[in-house]
């Protein structure tokens, strides 16, 4: 249900964002959802961009902090997202949701809430040793409409996806 959650979530912020947020169903190389942004024209080149989803009731970030911490279950879910890519490039989005399953969202005057954000961050070229790797993901990096243009808009650019 997590993944559900986490699935529709990133859904609806690719359509604000004016991209479709495409669902790999089996496992591929750690990449769970492909985002693809329309070419302007036809002459020109969609974009897109690949993203493993996390979804977890571990944590709950503090907006007052500079980042939280997340652990891999896997080894090979960490090293595919810090391979080094030329295009697309790979993020890291992690959702942290409440324990209990009814508090995900709530029902308020105008629309549904989900109760929890997600995050993203860029791994290419960071290294551990650790079997379990331990990042930390920075909690202003918001996935939002206009995090994802913007990170769209600087692969495009061949700018770094670091902040």
């Amino acid at each position: 249900m997590m993944e559900q959650l986490q699935e529709g979530y990133v859904s609806s912020v690719a359509a604000s964002a004016g991209c479709s947020a495409e669902v790999i169903g089996k496992d591929t190389f750690g990449v769970d959802v492909q985002f693809i942004r329309p070419a302007a024209t036809h002459l020109e080149q969609e974009g897109l961009l690949f993203a493993q989803l996390k979804c977890t009731t571990q944590v709950v970030p503090d907006r007052d902090t500079k980042s939280f911490q997340y652990r891999f279950s896997k080894r090979e879910y960490f090293e595919g997202l810090s391979a080094t890519r030329s295009y697309p490039k790979k993020i890291l989005i992690v959702m942290t949701v409440p324990y209990e399953q009814m508090g995900w969202t709530e029902v308020v005057n105008g629309g549904l809430l989900v109760k929890r954000e997600c995050y993203w961050t860029h791994l290419e070229g960071q290294t551990s040793k650790l079997v379990k790797p331990v990042i930390d993901v920075p909690t202003d990096n918001i996935f939002d409409a206009n995090a994802l243009i913007a990170i769209m808009e600087r692969q495009d650019r061949g700018e770094s996806l670091d902040e």
